[in-house]
């Protein structure tokens, strides 16, 4: 619900009392978690939003109604899950911190439509988790905030899960949305800017500051979008091979083309470069030159 000056709380009643709990505020935030002898771990890289215009704006973006479904990942203390709920048919949020389960229960407790599921969304079955929660609906989408140590390998296993979904919208360190979003063939680009292009066309929404989280990180970050193609946009010949190949194209950026899928995946010089010549490409050639139809392309001729 919304309370005073437009700001997101919880209300709770403890000895009679009603509990003003403002879910953007530092103080509340505190005196909601102290109970549990909660601490924010830097391992989980737990870092809550409390800027009261984020989430909503994040929802608005994400494009959802009665008819959507939504997997969320790590919903926090349910800031970014209360405004889903709101706008939803159903959220379902993934959570690895046991400590936060009470919490949830208490922070979501209102709403009939969200479903917690505990446990590592790396090591669960999305899949199935879909399956059995989400499958009524006309459209399932993601939403997360995710910690910046466990980004790219989330994202990844969203994207190679193939899982019934349309879009995945997730805040990300800055500089992370830059690489995941980055037009294939310029100096921003990497191997995961091309894992994300092959899924899927991806745009950065907009930047979130520093001081919008606590603990505040010592960096921005920025809430991207993937919209995933509803028939695959490239063919290759073996998906796990063209990403290993991927990975070696960029393993050393400095390099030329050759220098570094020779090093790296142990390719010969003659064989990349008779590659390279058939595709009319200069064998002096670097990664950051390569479009995203000429990567394809390559792993083609490369990969028997």
């Amino acid at each position: 619900m919304t309370c005073r000056n437009g700001l997101l709380c919880f209300y709770s009643y403890v000895g009679g009392k009603t509990v003003d709990y403002n879910l953007c505020d530092y103080k509340s935030l505190v005196k909601l978690l102290s109970p549990y002898g909660f601490n924010f771990s830097k391992s989980l890289g737990q870092n809550f939003i409390i800027d009261s215009s984020v989430c909503p704006t994040m929802v608005e973006m994400l494009g959802t109604d009665k008819n959507t479904g939504v997997l969320e990942i790590g919903p926090g203390v349910g800031v970014l899950t209360k405004e889903l709920c709101k706008a939803s048919g159903k959220v379902v949020s993934v959570e690895l911190d046991e400590r936060l389960y009470p919490v949830l229960e208490k922070t979501l407790g209102d709403y009939d439509n969200f479903e917690l599921v505990k446990g590592d969304c790396m090591k669960l079955d999305l899949a199935e988790i879909l399956r059995e929660k989400l499958s009524g609906f006309d459209t399932v989408k993601v939403c997360a905030n995710l910690p910046y140590y466990i980004t790219s390998p989330v994202i990844m296993n969203l994207l190679e899960s193939r899982l019934p979904i349309s879009e995945i919208e997730v805040m990300v360190q800055q500089e992370a949305a830059e690489r995941l979003c980055a037009e294939i063939g310029t100096r921003a680009a990497g191997a995961v800017s091309v894992a994300v292009k092959y899924y899927g066309e991806s745009e950065i929404l907009f930047n979130v500051g520093r001081e919008c989280f606590m603990p505040s990180p010592k960096v921005d970050s920025s809430v991207i979008k993937i919209r995933l193609y509803d028939e695959p946009e490239y063919t290759v010949k073996n998906e796990k091979k063209f990403f290993s190949l991927v990975k070696g194209i960029f393993a050393q950026r400095r390099k030329t083309l050759v220098n570094s899928l020779s090093n790296s995946v142990g390719m010969s010089k003659a064989e990349i470069q008779n590659a390279l010549s058939k595709m009319g490409l200069e064998p002096t050639v670097r990664a950051e030159n390569l479009t995203m139809e000429e990567i394809v392309a390559l792993s083609d001729l490369l990969l028997k």
